[in-house]
């Protein structure tokens, strides 16, 4: 019921997201048709917003726009005419979710041992050796830290190639960019989640019971210090969606955070309302799993 309940209030959502998204876009400065390469005579741009319904009144866009979404349909492409909004996303759209799932996985695998180390050994100098640099891992951002690891590790000593997307050995940079902030970020919850845990009532019973501490830490301590990292999943998720727009630029990585900039700088109209609705029903859809998951693994979360 919760679930059906949150499938439903997506669709009034996604409506209104997709109203002001293709409201906004057109009203910002500039045309889809101002950059052309070759000048543009006022007969041949007024064919171009015929062909495209860009002469109709913003209202009667829309309602034509929706109903080309009720089928699946995104429209054209304004800038890349030989090709459709749905190729465009097609082609774009495994990437992102390729580098944004690597990510994602490396965040969680180095950010969770790495709080829980820093949790154990607290006040130990290794343990304040990983405080900090799960603290410098949240100061630097990606802007910064893709060109400092091309510099050093594809130009200085090439180990890994500069950019693109053609091997495996292409997407460690990009993994490691998009994923060390928010690996940062998860070992910061950790640790404060199993400090929290290791001062409960049950905790001391574990161990007044005469259970190693390893037992104590992995079989009693670990699930209740990671409710935090759960519940910080749906927007970390949401995160490495946007935040791969900087990282596919560095690394010029084929994915829909270039097409998106891209078509943003082209006012490609059409491309950047169907990425915005693509990237608001992921974040929506990402939210729903977080949820879903929390309440198994936490019995005392109920739905209303």
């Amino acid at each position: 019921m919760f679930v059906a309940k949150r499938l439903i209030l997506m669709v009034p959502l996604l409506l209104g997201i997709t109203f002001l998204a293709f409201v906004l876009v057109r009203v910002a400065p500039g045309g889809p048709f101002d950059r052309e390469r070759a000048p543009t005579s006022p007969e041949i741009e007024r064919s171009l917003r015929e062909k495209y319904h860009l002469d109709e009144p913003v209202w009667m866009q829309f309602g034509r726009y929706l109903g080309g979404l009720v089928r699946g349909d995104f429209g054209p492409s304004l800038k890349y005419r030989n090709h459709t909004v749905n190729d465009i996303i097609a082609q774009g759209l495994p990437v992102s979710l390729t580098l944004g799932a690597l990510a994602f996985c490396f965040a969680i695998g180095l950010g969770v041992p790495l709080g829980i180390y820093s949790a154990v050994r607290k006040g130990s100098w290794d343990g304040w050796m990983c405080g900090a640099v799960s603290a410098l891992a949240i100061c630097v951002p990606s802007l910064v830290l893709g060109p400092a690891l091309i510099m050093v590790f594809a130009i200085k000593l090439h180990w890994f190639p500069v950019a693109l997307w053609a091997s495996p050995w292409h997407v460690i940079l990009p993994t490691v960019t998009l994923g060390s902030f928010f690996a940062g970020r998860i070992a910061r919850l950790t640790c404060e989640g199993m400090l929290q845990t290791l001062q409960a009532e049950f905790i001391r019973t574990a161990r007044a019971k005469g259970l190693s501490e390893s037992a104590v830490l992995l079989k009693h301590a670990l699930r209740p210090s990671l409710f935090p990292v759960i519940s910080y999943s749906g927007p970390l998720l949401a995160e490495l969606l946007t935040g791969s727009f900087v990282v596919e630029n560095v690394f010029q990585i084929p994915g829909i955070g270039v097409l998106m900039v891209n078509s943003s700088l082209n006012r490609d109209y059409t491309v950047v309302v169907g990425l915005v609705i693509l990237y608001a029903a992921l974040l929506l859809i990402l939210n729903l799993v977080v949820d879903v998951l929390y309440r198994l693994l936490d019995c005392r979360v109920t739905f209303d």
